[in-house]
């Protein structure tokens, strides 16, 4: 892969469903120190000057957003759990949103559909989209694939994301994510927002 090259005014960074319990407790994050990795990733982001945005999957009381052929999210649903309905309240503490980062929440795996997450990239005129959090085969894998269809250059930043299963995560990474993402380091990313234009 060539050097990654950023444009500040065009490049966004997403922290997606970076959730306190999964990145905090995971052995597949705790082992790889993906928290501290991905706090370094967000200071730099910062200090470069981009939009930086936080998803995490909130629904309202009685799950009406869950329909019934909903493999997924269903067993939540029938869970009897009460959700919470702020996305803040799921993001790790270490990753806590800054004051005019954006926040939103979403109801499905997806951070681009059903959210306002594009009307915020379109009113930015964003075109570069970095990733990281949790699941790999998740948020990250589903993004991707709808962000690069619709011609966005997406980043993924590797050693910042986490997934249940650590063979799924290296299996995408490798062979999935990497034919429609660059697939980086975050060290080699802190390089290039070090050096963004």
């Amino acid at each position: 892969m060539a050097e990654l090259e950023i444009t500040r005014a065009r490049t966004a960074l997403l922290i997606a469903d970076f959730y306190a319990e999964a990145m905090g407790t995971f052995e597949h994050a705790v082992s790889r120190n993906c928290t501290e990795k991905s706090v370094a990733v967000r200071e730099a982001a910062r200090r470069a000057g981009l939009l930086i945005c936080y998803s995490a999957t909130v629904f309202r009381p009685g799950y009406p957003e869950i329909g019934e052929r909903n493999k997924i999210f269903v067993p939540r649903k029938q869970s009897g759990k009460i959700p919470v309905t702020d996305p803040i309240e799921l993001i790790h503490p270490a990753m806590r949103p800054g004051e005019g980062e954006i926040v939103f929440g979403k109801h499905r795996v997806n951070a681009l559909y059903g959210t306002d997450f594009e009307i915020v990239l379109r009113a930015h005129n964003i075109t570069t989209l970095i990733m990281l959090g949790f699941a790999t085969g998740g948020v990250i894998l589903s993004t991707t694939r709808q962000a690069a269809d619709q011609d966005y250059h997406v980043v993924i930043v590797e050693d910042c994301c986490a997934d249940f299963d650590p063979e799924v995560h290296d299996l995408l990474c490798r062979k999935v994510l990497s034919r429609q993402a660059d697939v980086v380091q975050s060290p080699d990313l802190i390089r290039a927002l070090g050096s963004a234009k």
